[in-house]
């Protein structure tokens, strides 16, 4: 019996045109898109969540380049693995003038001593490595790789993308199931494309667990409607819609704020119960422990971390002990915007005010009038010495005003010594 094809892989775009989501590295005339087009594309990472286009973005270099193109993985695939590919592409090169490319699945997963037998091929031309990624290459991977490598971010694919994706699969009657009598209604495709996360092949298959575990009505047509829609979901349904889980969290972001622990654990575990996962709620604790604790009880940021770190490592519901520690933690500490309102200070400065670093700050062994070599080295004077750090042209700006609350009482007089 031959083995059926997924609707996700059967659906996989071959062509740049085809191609769904991730227009800020693969629209028209961003840098991405001419290196495909015009067959420039050298050695690049992409990293991103899973179901965003990562794989097939691959394929498509590949197929358009004319090249060869080698998949492994590096869960299963070792060192002996890739320099038997290496050895077959350096011969591809020299008698054909062929080039490969190595797609290496999870990538983040090779040690140094891995990673290490394909530099040499990566800086000689013999072959052309794309990483492909859930992890931050620049935390996850040796520096030596991410160094030979473009690297592009994909984003999770929003639920327009999505249903683009879902009609094109019903419609296709060579690849999808456009020859199926299939009627879906918009709210099971709004309801498809929402409980995806922005995975467009997780999107896919609940759409074809949907269609072939339904019959067809007397009408010789196969009805999918929003409660099968979530029935063919691979995890809860869930239970809000996309306005009441934007407001939910909303209101649960504006309870941190407001420093209350009771509207924030309700919310958070309202939004928990309808099928959000813990590791949202966990991200937006360890932001909102800089944006509104900040320096005034840095804990905060500590704790939060540890709790995206439970939900991670442990899952519910042990996980949940965690997140609701972290919560309360960050509700009742003291609060402070200060660090915000320095990050957005700064950002504005670093790009709107160019300037030299001073004389004494650069990287100069000489002494000479210009004041080289004059830097204050802060220990001889007892960990502190009154000097210019700033740029002249800002050589007067303060990003960072400590306020009244919490440990921040404590930083105001050491501020004034500036």
């Amino acid at each position: 019996m031959e083995k059926r094809i997924p609707l996700a892989e059967r659906m996989r775009p071959t062509s740049i045109n085809d191609f769904v989501g991730q227009e800020h590295i693969v629209g028209k005339n961003t840098l991405l898109y001419r290196a495909i087009k015009y067959g420039t594309l050298g050695s690049c990472i992409f990293f991103g969540p899973a179901g965003t286009g990562k794989t097939t973005l691959a394929n498509i270099v590949a197929n358009n380049l004319k090249a060869n193109f080698v998949k492994l993985n590096a869960i299963s695939n070792g060192v002996a693995d890739a320099k038997a590919m290496i050895e077959r592409a350096r011969r591809e090169k020299q008698m054909f003038g062929t080039d490969t490319f190595l797609l290496l699945d999870e990538c983040h997963r090779w040690n140094k001593a891995q990673s290490d037998c394909v530099l040499e091929a990566i800086e000689d031309g013999s072959i052309f490595f794309i990483g492909s990624t859930t992890e931050n290459p620049y935390t996850s991977m040796t520096r030596a790789i991410v160094s030979r490598c473009r690297v592009f971010e994909f984003k999770p694919l929003t639920s327009k993308d999505i249903k683009r994706t879902l009609k094109r699969a019903l419609d296709d009657k060579e690849k999808g199931l456009g020859n199926m009598p299939v009627e879906i209604s918009e709210e099971a495709l709004d309801y498809l494309a929402y409980a995806s996360g922005g995975d467009g092949r997780s999107a896919l298959n609940s759409l074809e667990l949907a269609v072939m575990t339904s019959k067809p009505s007397k009408d010789k047509k196969i009805h999918i409607d929003l409660e099968i829609a979530k029935e063919s979901t691979d995890k809860k349904a869930i239970s809000l819609d996309e306005n009441q889980y934007y407001d939910n969290l909303s209101a649960f972001c504006k309870s941190l704020r407001g420093s209350d622990a009771e509207a924030g654990l309700y919310y958070a575990m309202r939004l928990i119960k309808a099928g959000c996962d813990p590791l949202i709620i966990a991200r937006r604790l360890v932001a909102h422990a800089s944006e509104d604790v900040g320096m005034a009880d840095s804990n905060a940021l500590l704790l939060a971390i540890s709790a995206l770190t439970s939900c991670e490592k442990l899952g519910q519901p042990e996980c949940l002990l965690t997140l609701s520690h972290a919560i309360i933690y960050i509700c009742e500490a003291e609060k402070s915007n200060s660090v915000c309102k320095a990050m957005n200070m700064a950002l504005d400065d670093a790009e709107n005010h160019i300037d030299s670093v001073p004389n004494h700050l650069k990287n100069h062994p000489s002494t000479n009038k210009d004041g080289h070599g004059r830097y204050k080295y802060p220990h001889d004077y007892g960990g502190y010495v009154q000097q210019q750090y700033m740029p002249d042209s800002l050589k007067d700006r303060v990003y960072y005003t400590p306020s009244g609350n919490g440990r921040e009482k404590n930083l105001i007089r050491k501020k004034g010594r500036k």
